[in-house]
């Protein structure tokens, strides 16, 4: 892994300095739910605004626009490399989609280094938006609350990726690795455990570079 490593102590604490691809699409929430746990934060529009940082968040959004404005801006090929080399990711909705290996029905994929393949809109259009609660044992001791906006859904998994939440026996939370991706939208509720699930993630792949 070559990535930036620039953790900073405040009171003994480590303060965790996460991005949020702000190119398009739900960019606000994400950030203020970071800042209520404490973190720094960075809206990434520009390739160098990946460095220094200890993770970034992929909103969700539309994900061809998103996509071609990666490429656009140049933070495609850079982000990707990073993402490789093991960089903490969270993919929302249309970041899930960017992430995955490989979307069904589609030509174009996108940075393909998560190994699943996705089913875009797989819940239907905007009117099929639906509300429900789920445990997830990996983040959570109660059910929380899991917002479907248009929604993708996994329908591959890959040897090395762990399922983390299904609903109506579809996948719709996973990881693998420095990667996360969820179908649903967390930012969108009150509720701060899987944004502190991520940080904690960031936080523990951080740890295993630093020694302080």
């Amino acid at each position: 892994m070559n990535w930036t490593v620039n953790l900073k102590k405040e009171d003994g604490k480590i303060k965790m300095n996460i991005g949020v691809l702000a190119l398009q699409g739900g960019v606000i929430e994400h950030i203020n739910h970071l800042k209520a746990l404490g973190c720094e934060t960075v809206e990434v529009k520009k390739p160098e605004e990946l460095d220094n940082l200890q993770g970034i968040i992929l909103p969700g959004g539309e994900s061809t626009t998103m996509g071609r404005l990666l490429k656009q801006t140049g933070i495609f090929d850079k982000l990707k490399e990073k993402i490789t080399d093991g960089f903490p990711v969270w993919g929302t909705c249309a970041g899930m989609i960017l992430l995955a290996g490989n979307i069904e029905n589609n030509v174009e994929n996108y940075m393909q280094v998560m190994d699943i393949t996705v089913r875009r809109n797989a819940y239907g259009s905007q009117i099929d938006s639906f509300l429900t609660y789920k445990k997830i044992d990996e983040i959570c001791d109660e059910e929380i609350p899991l917002v479907f906006i248009r929604a993708p859904y996994i329908t591959k998994v890959g040897s090395d990726v762990d399922v983390l939440c299904r609903v109506d026996e579809n996948i719709v939370a996973v990881r693998q690795g420095n990667m996360l991706a969820t179908s649903f939208h967390p930012e969108l509720t009150d509720d701060f455990q899987f944004h502190k699930y991520f940080v904690d993630m960031c936080y523990n792949i951080f740890n295993e570079k630093v020694s302080w």
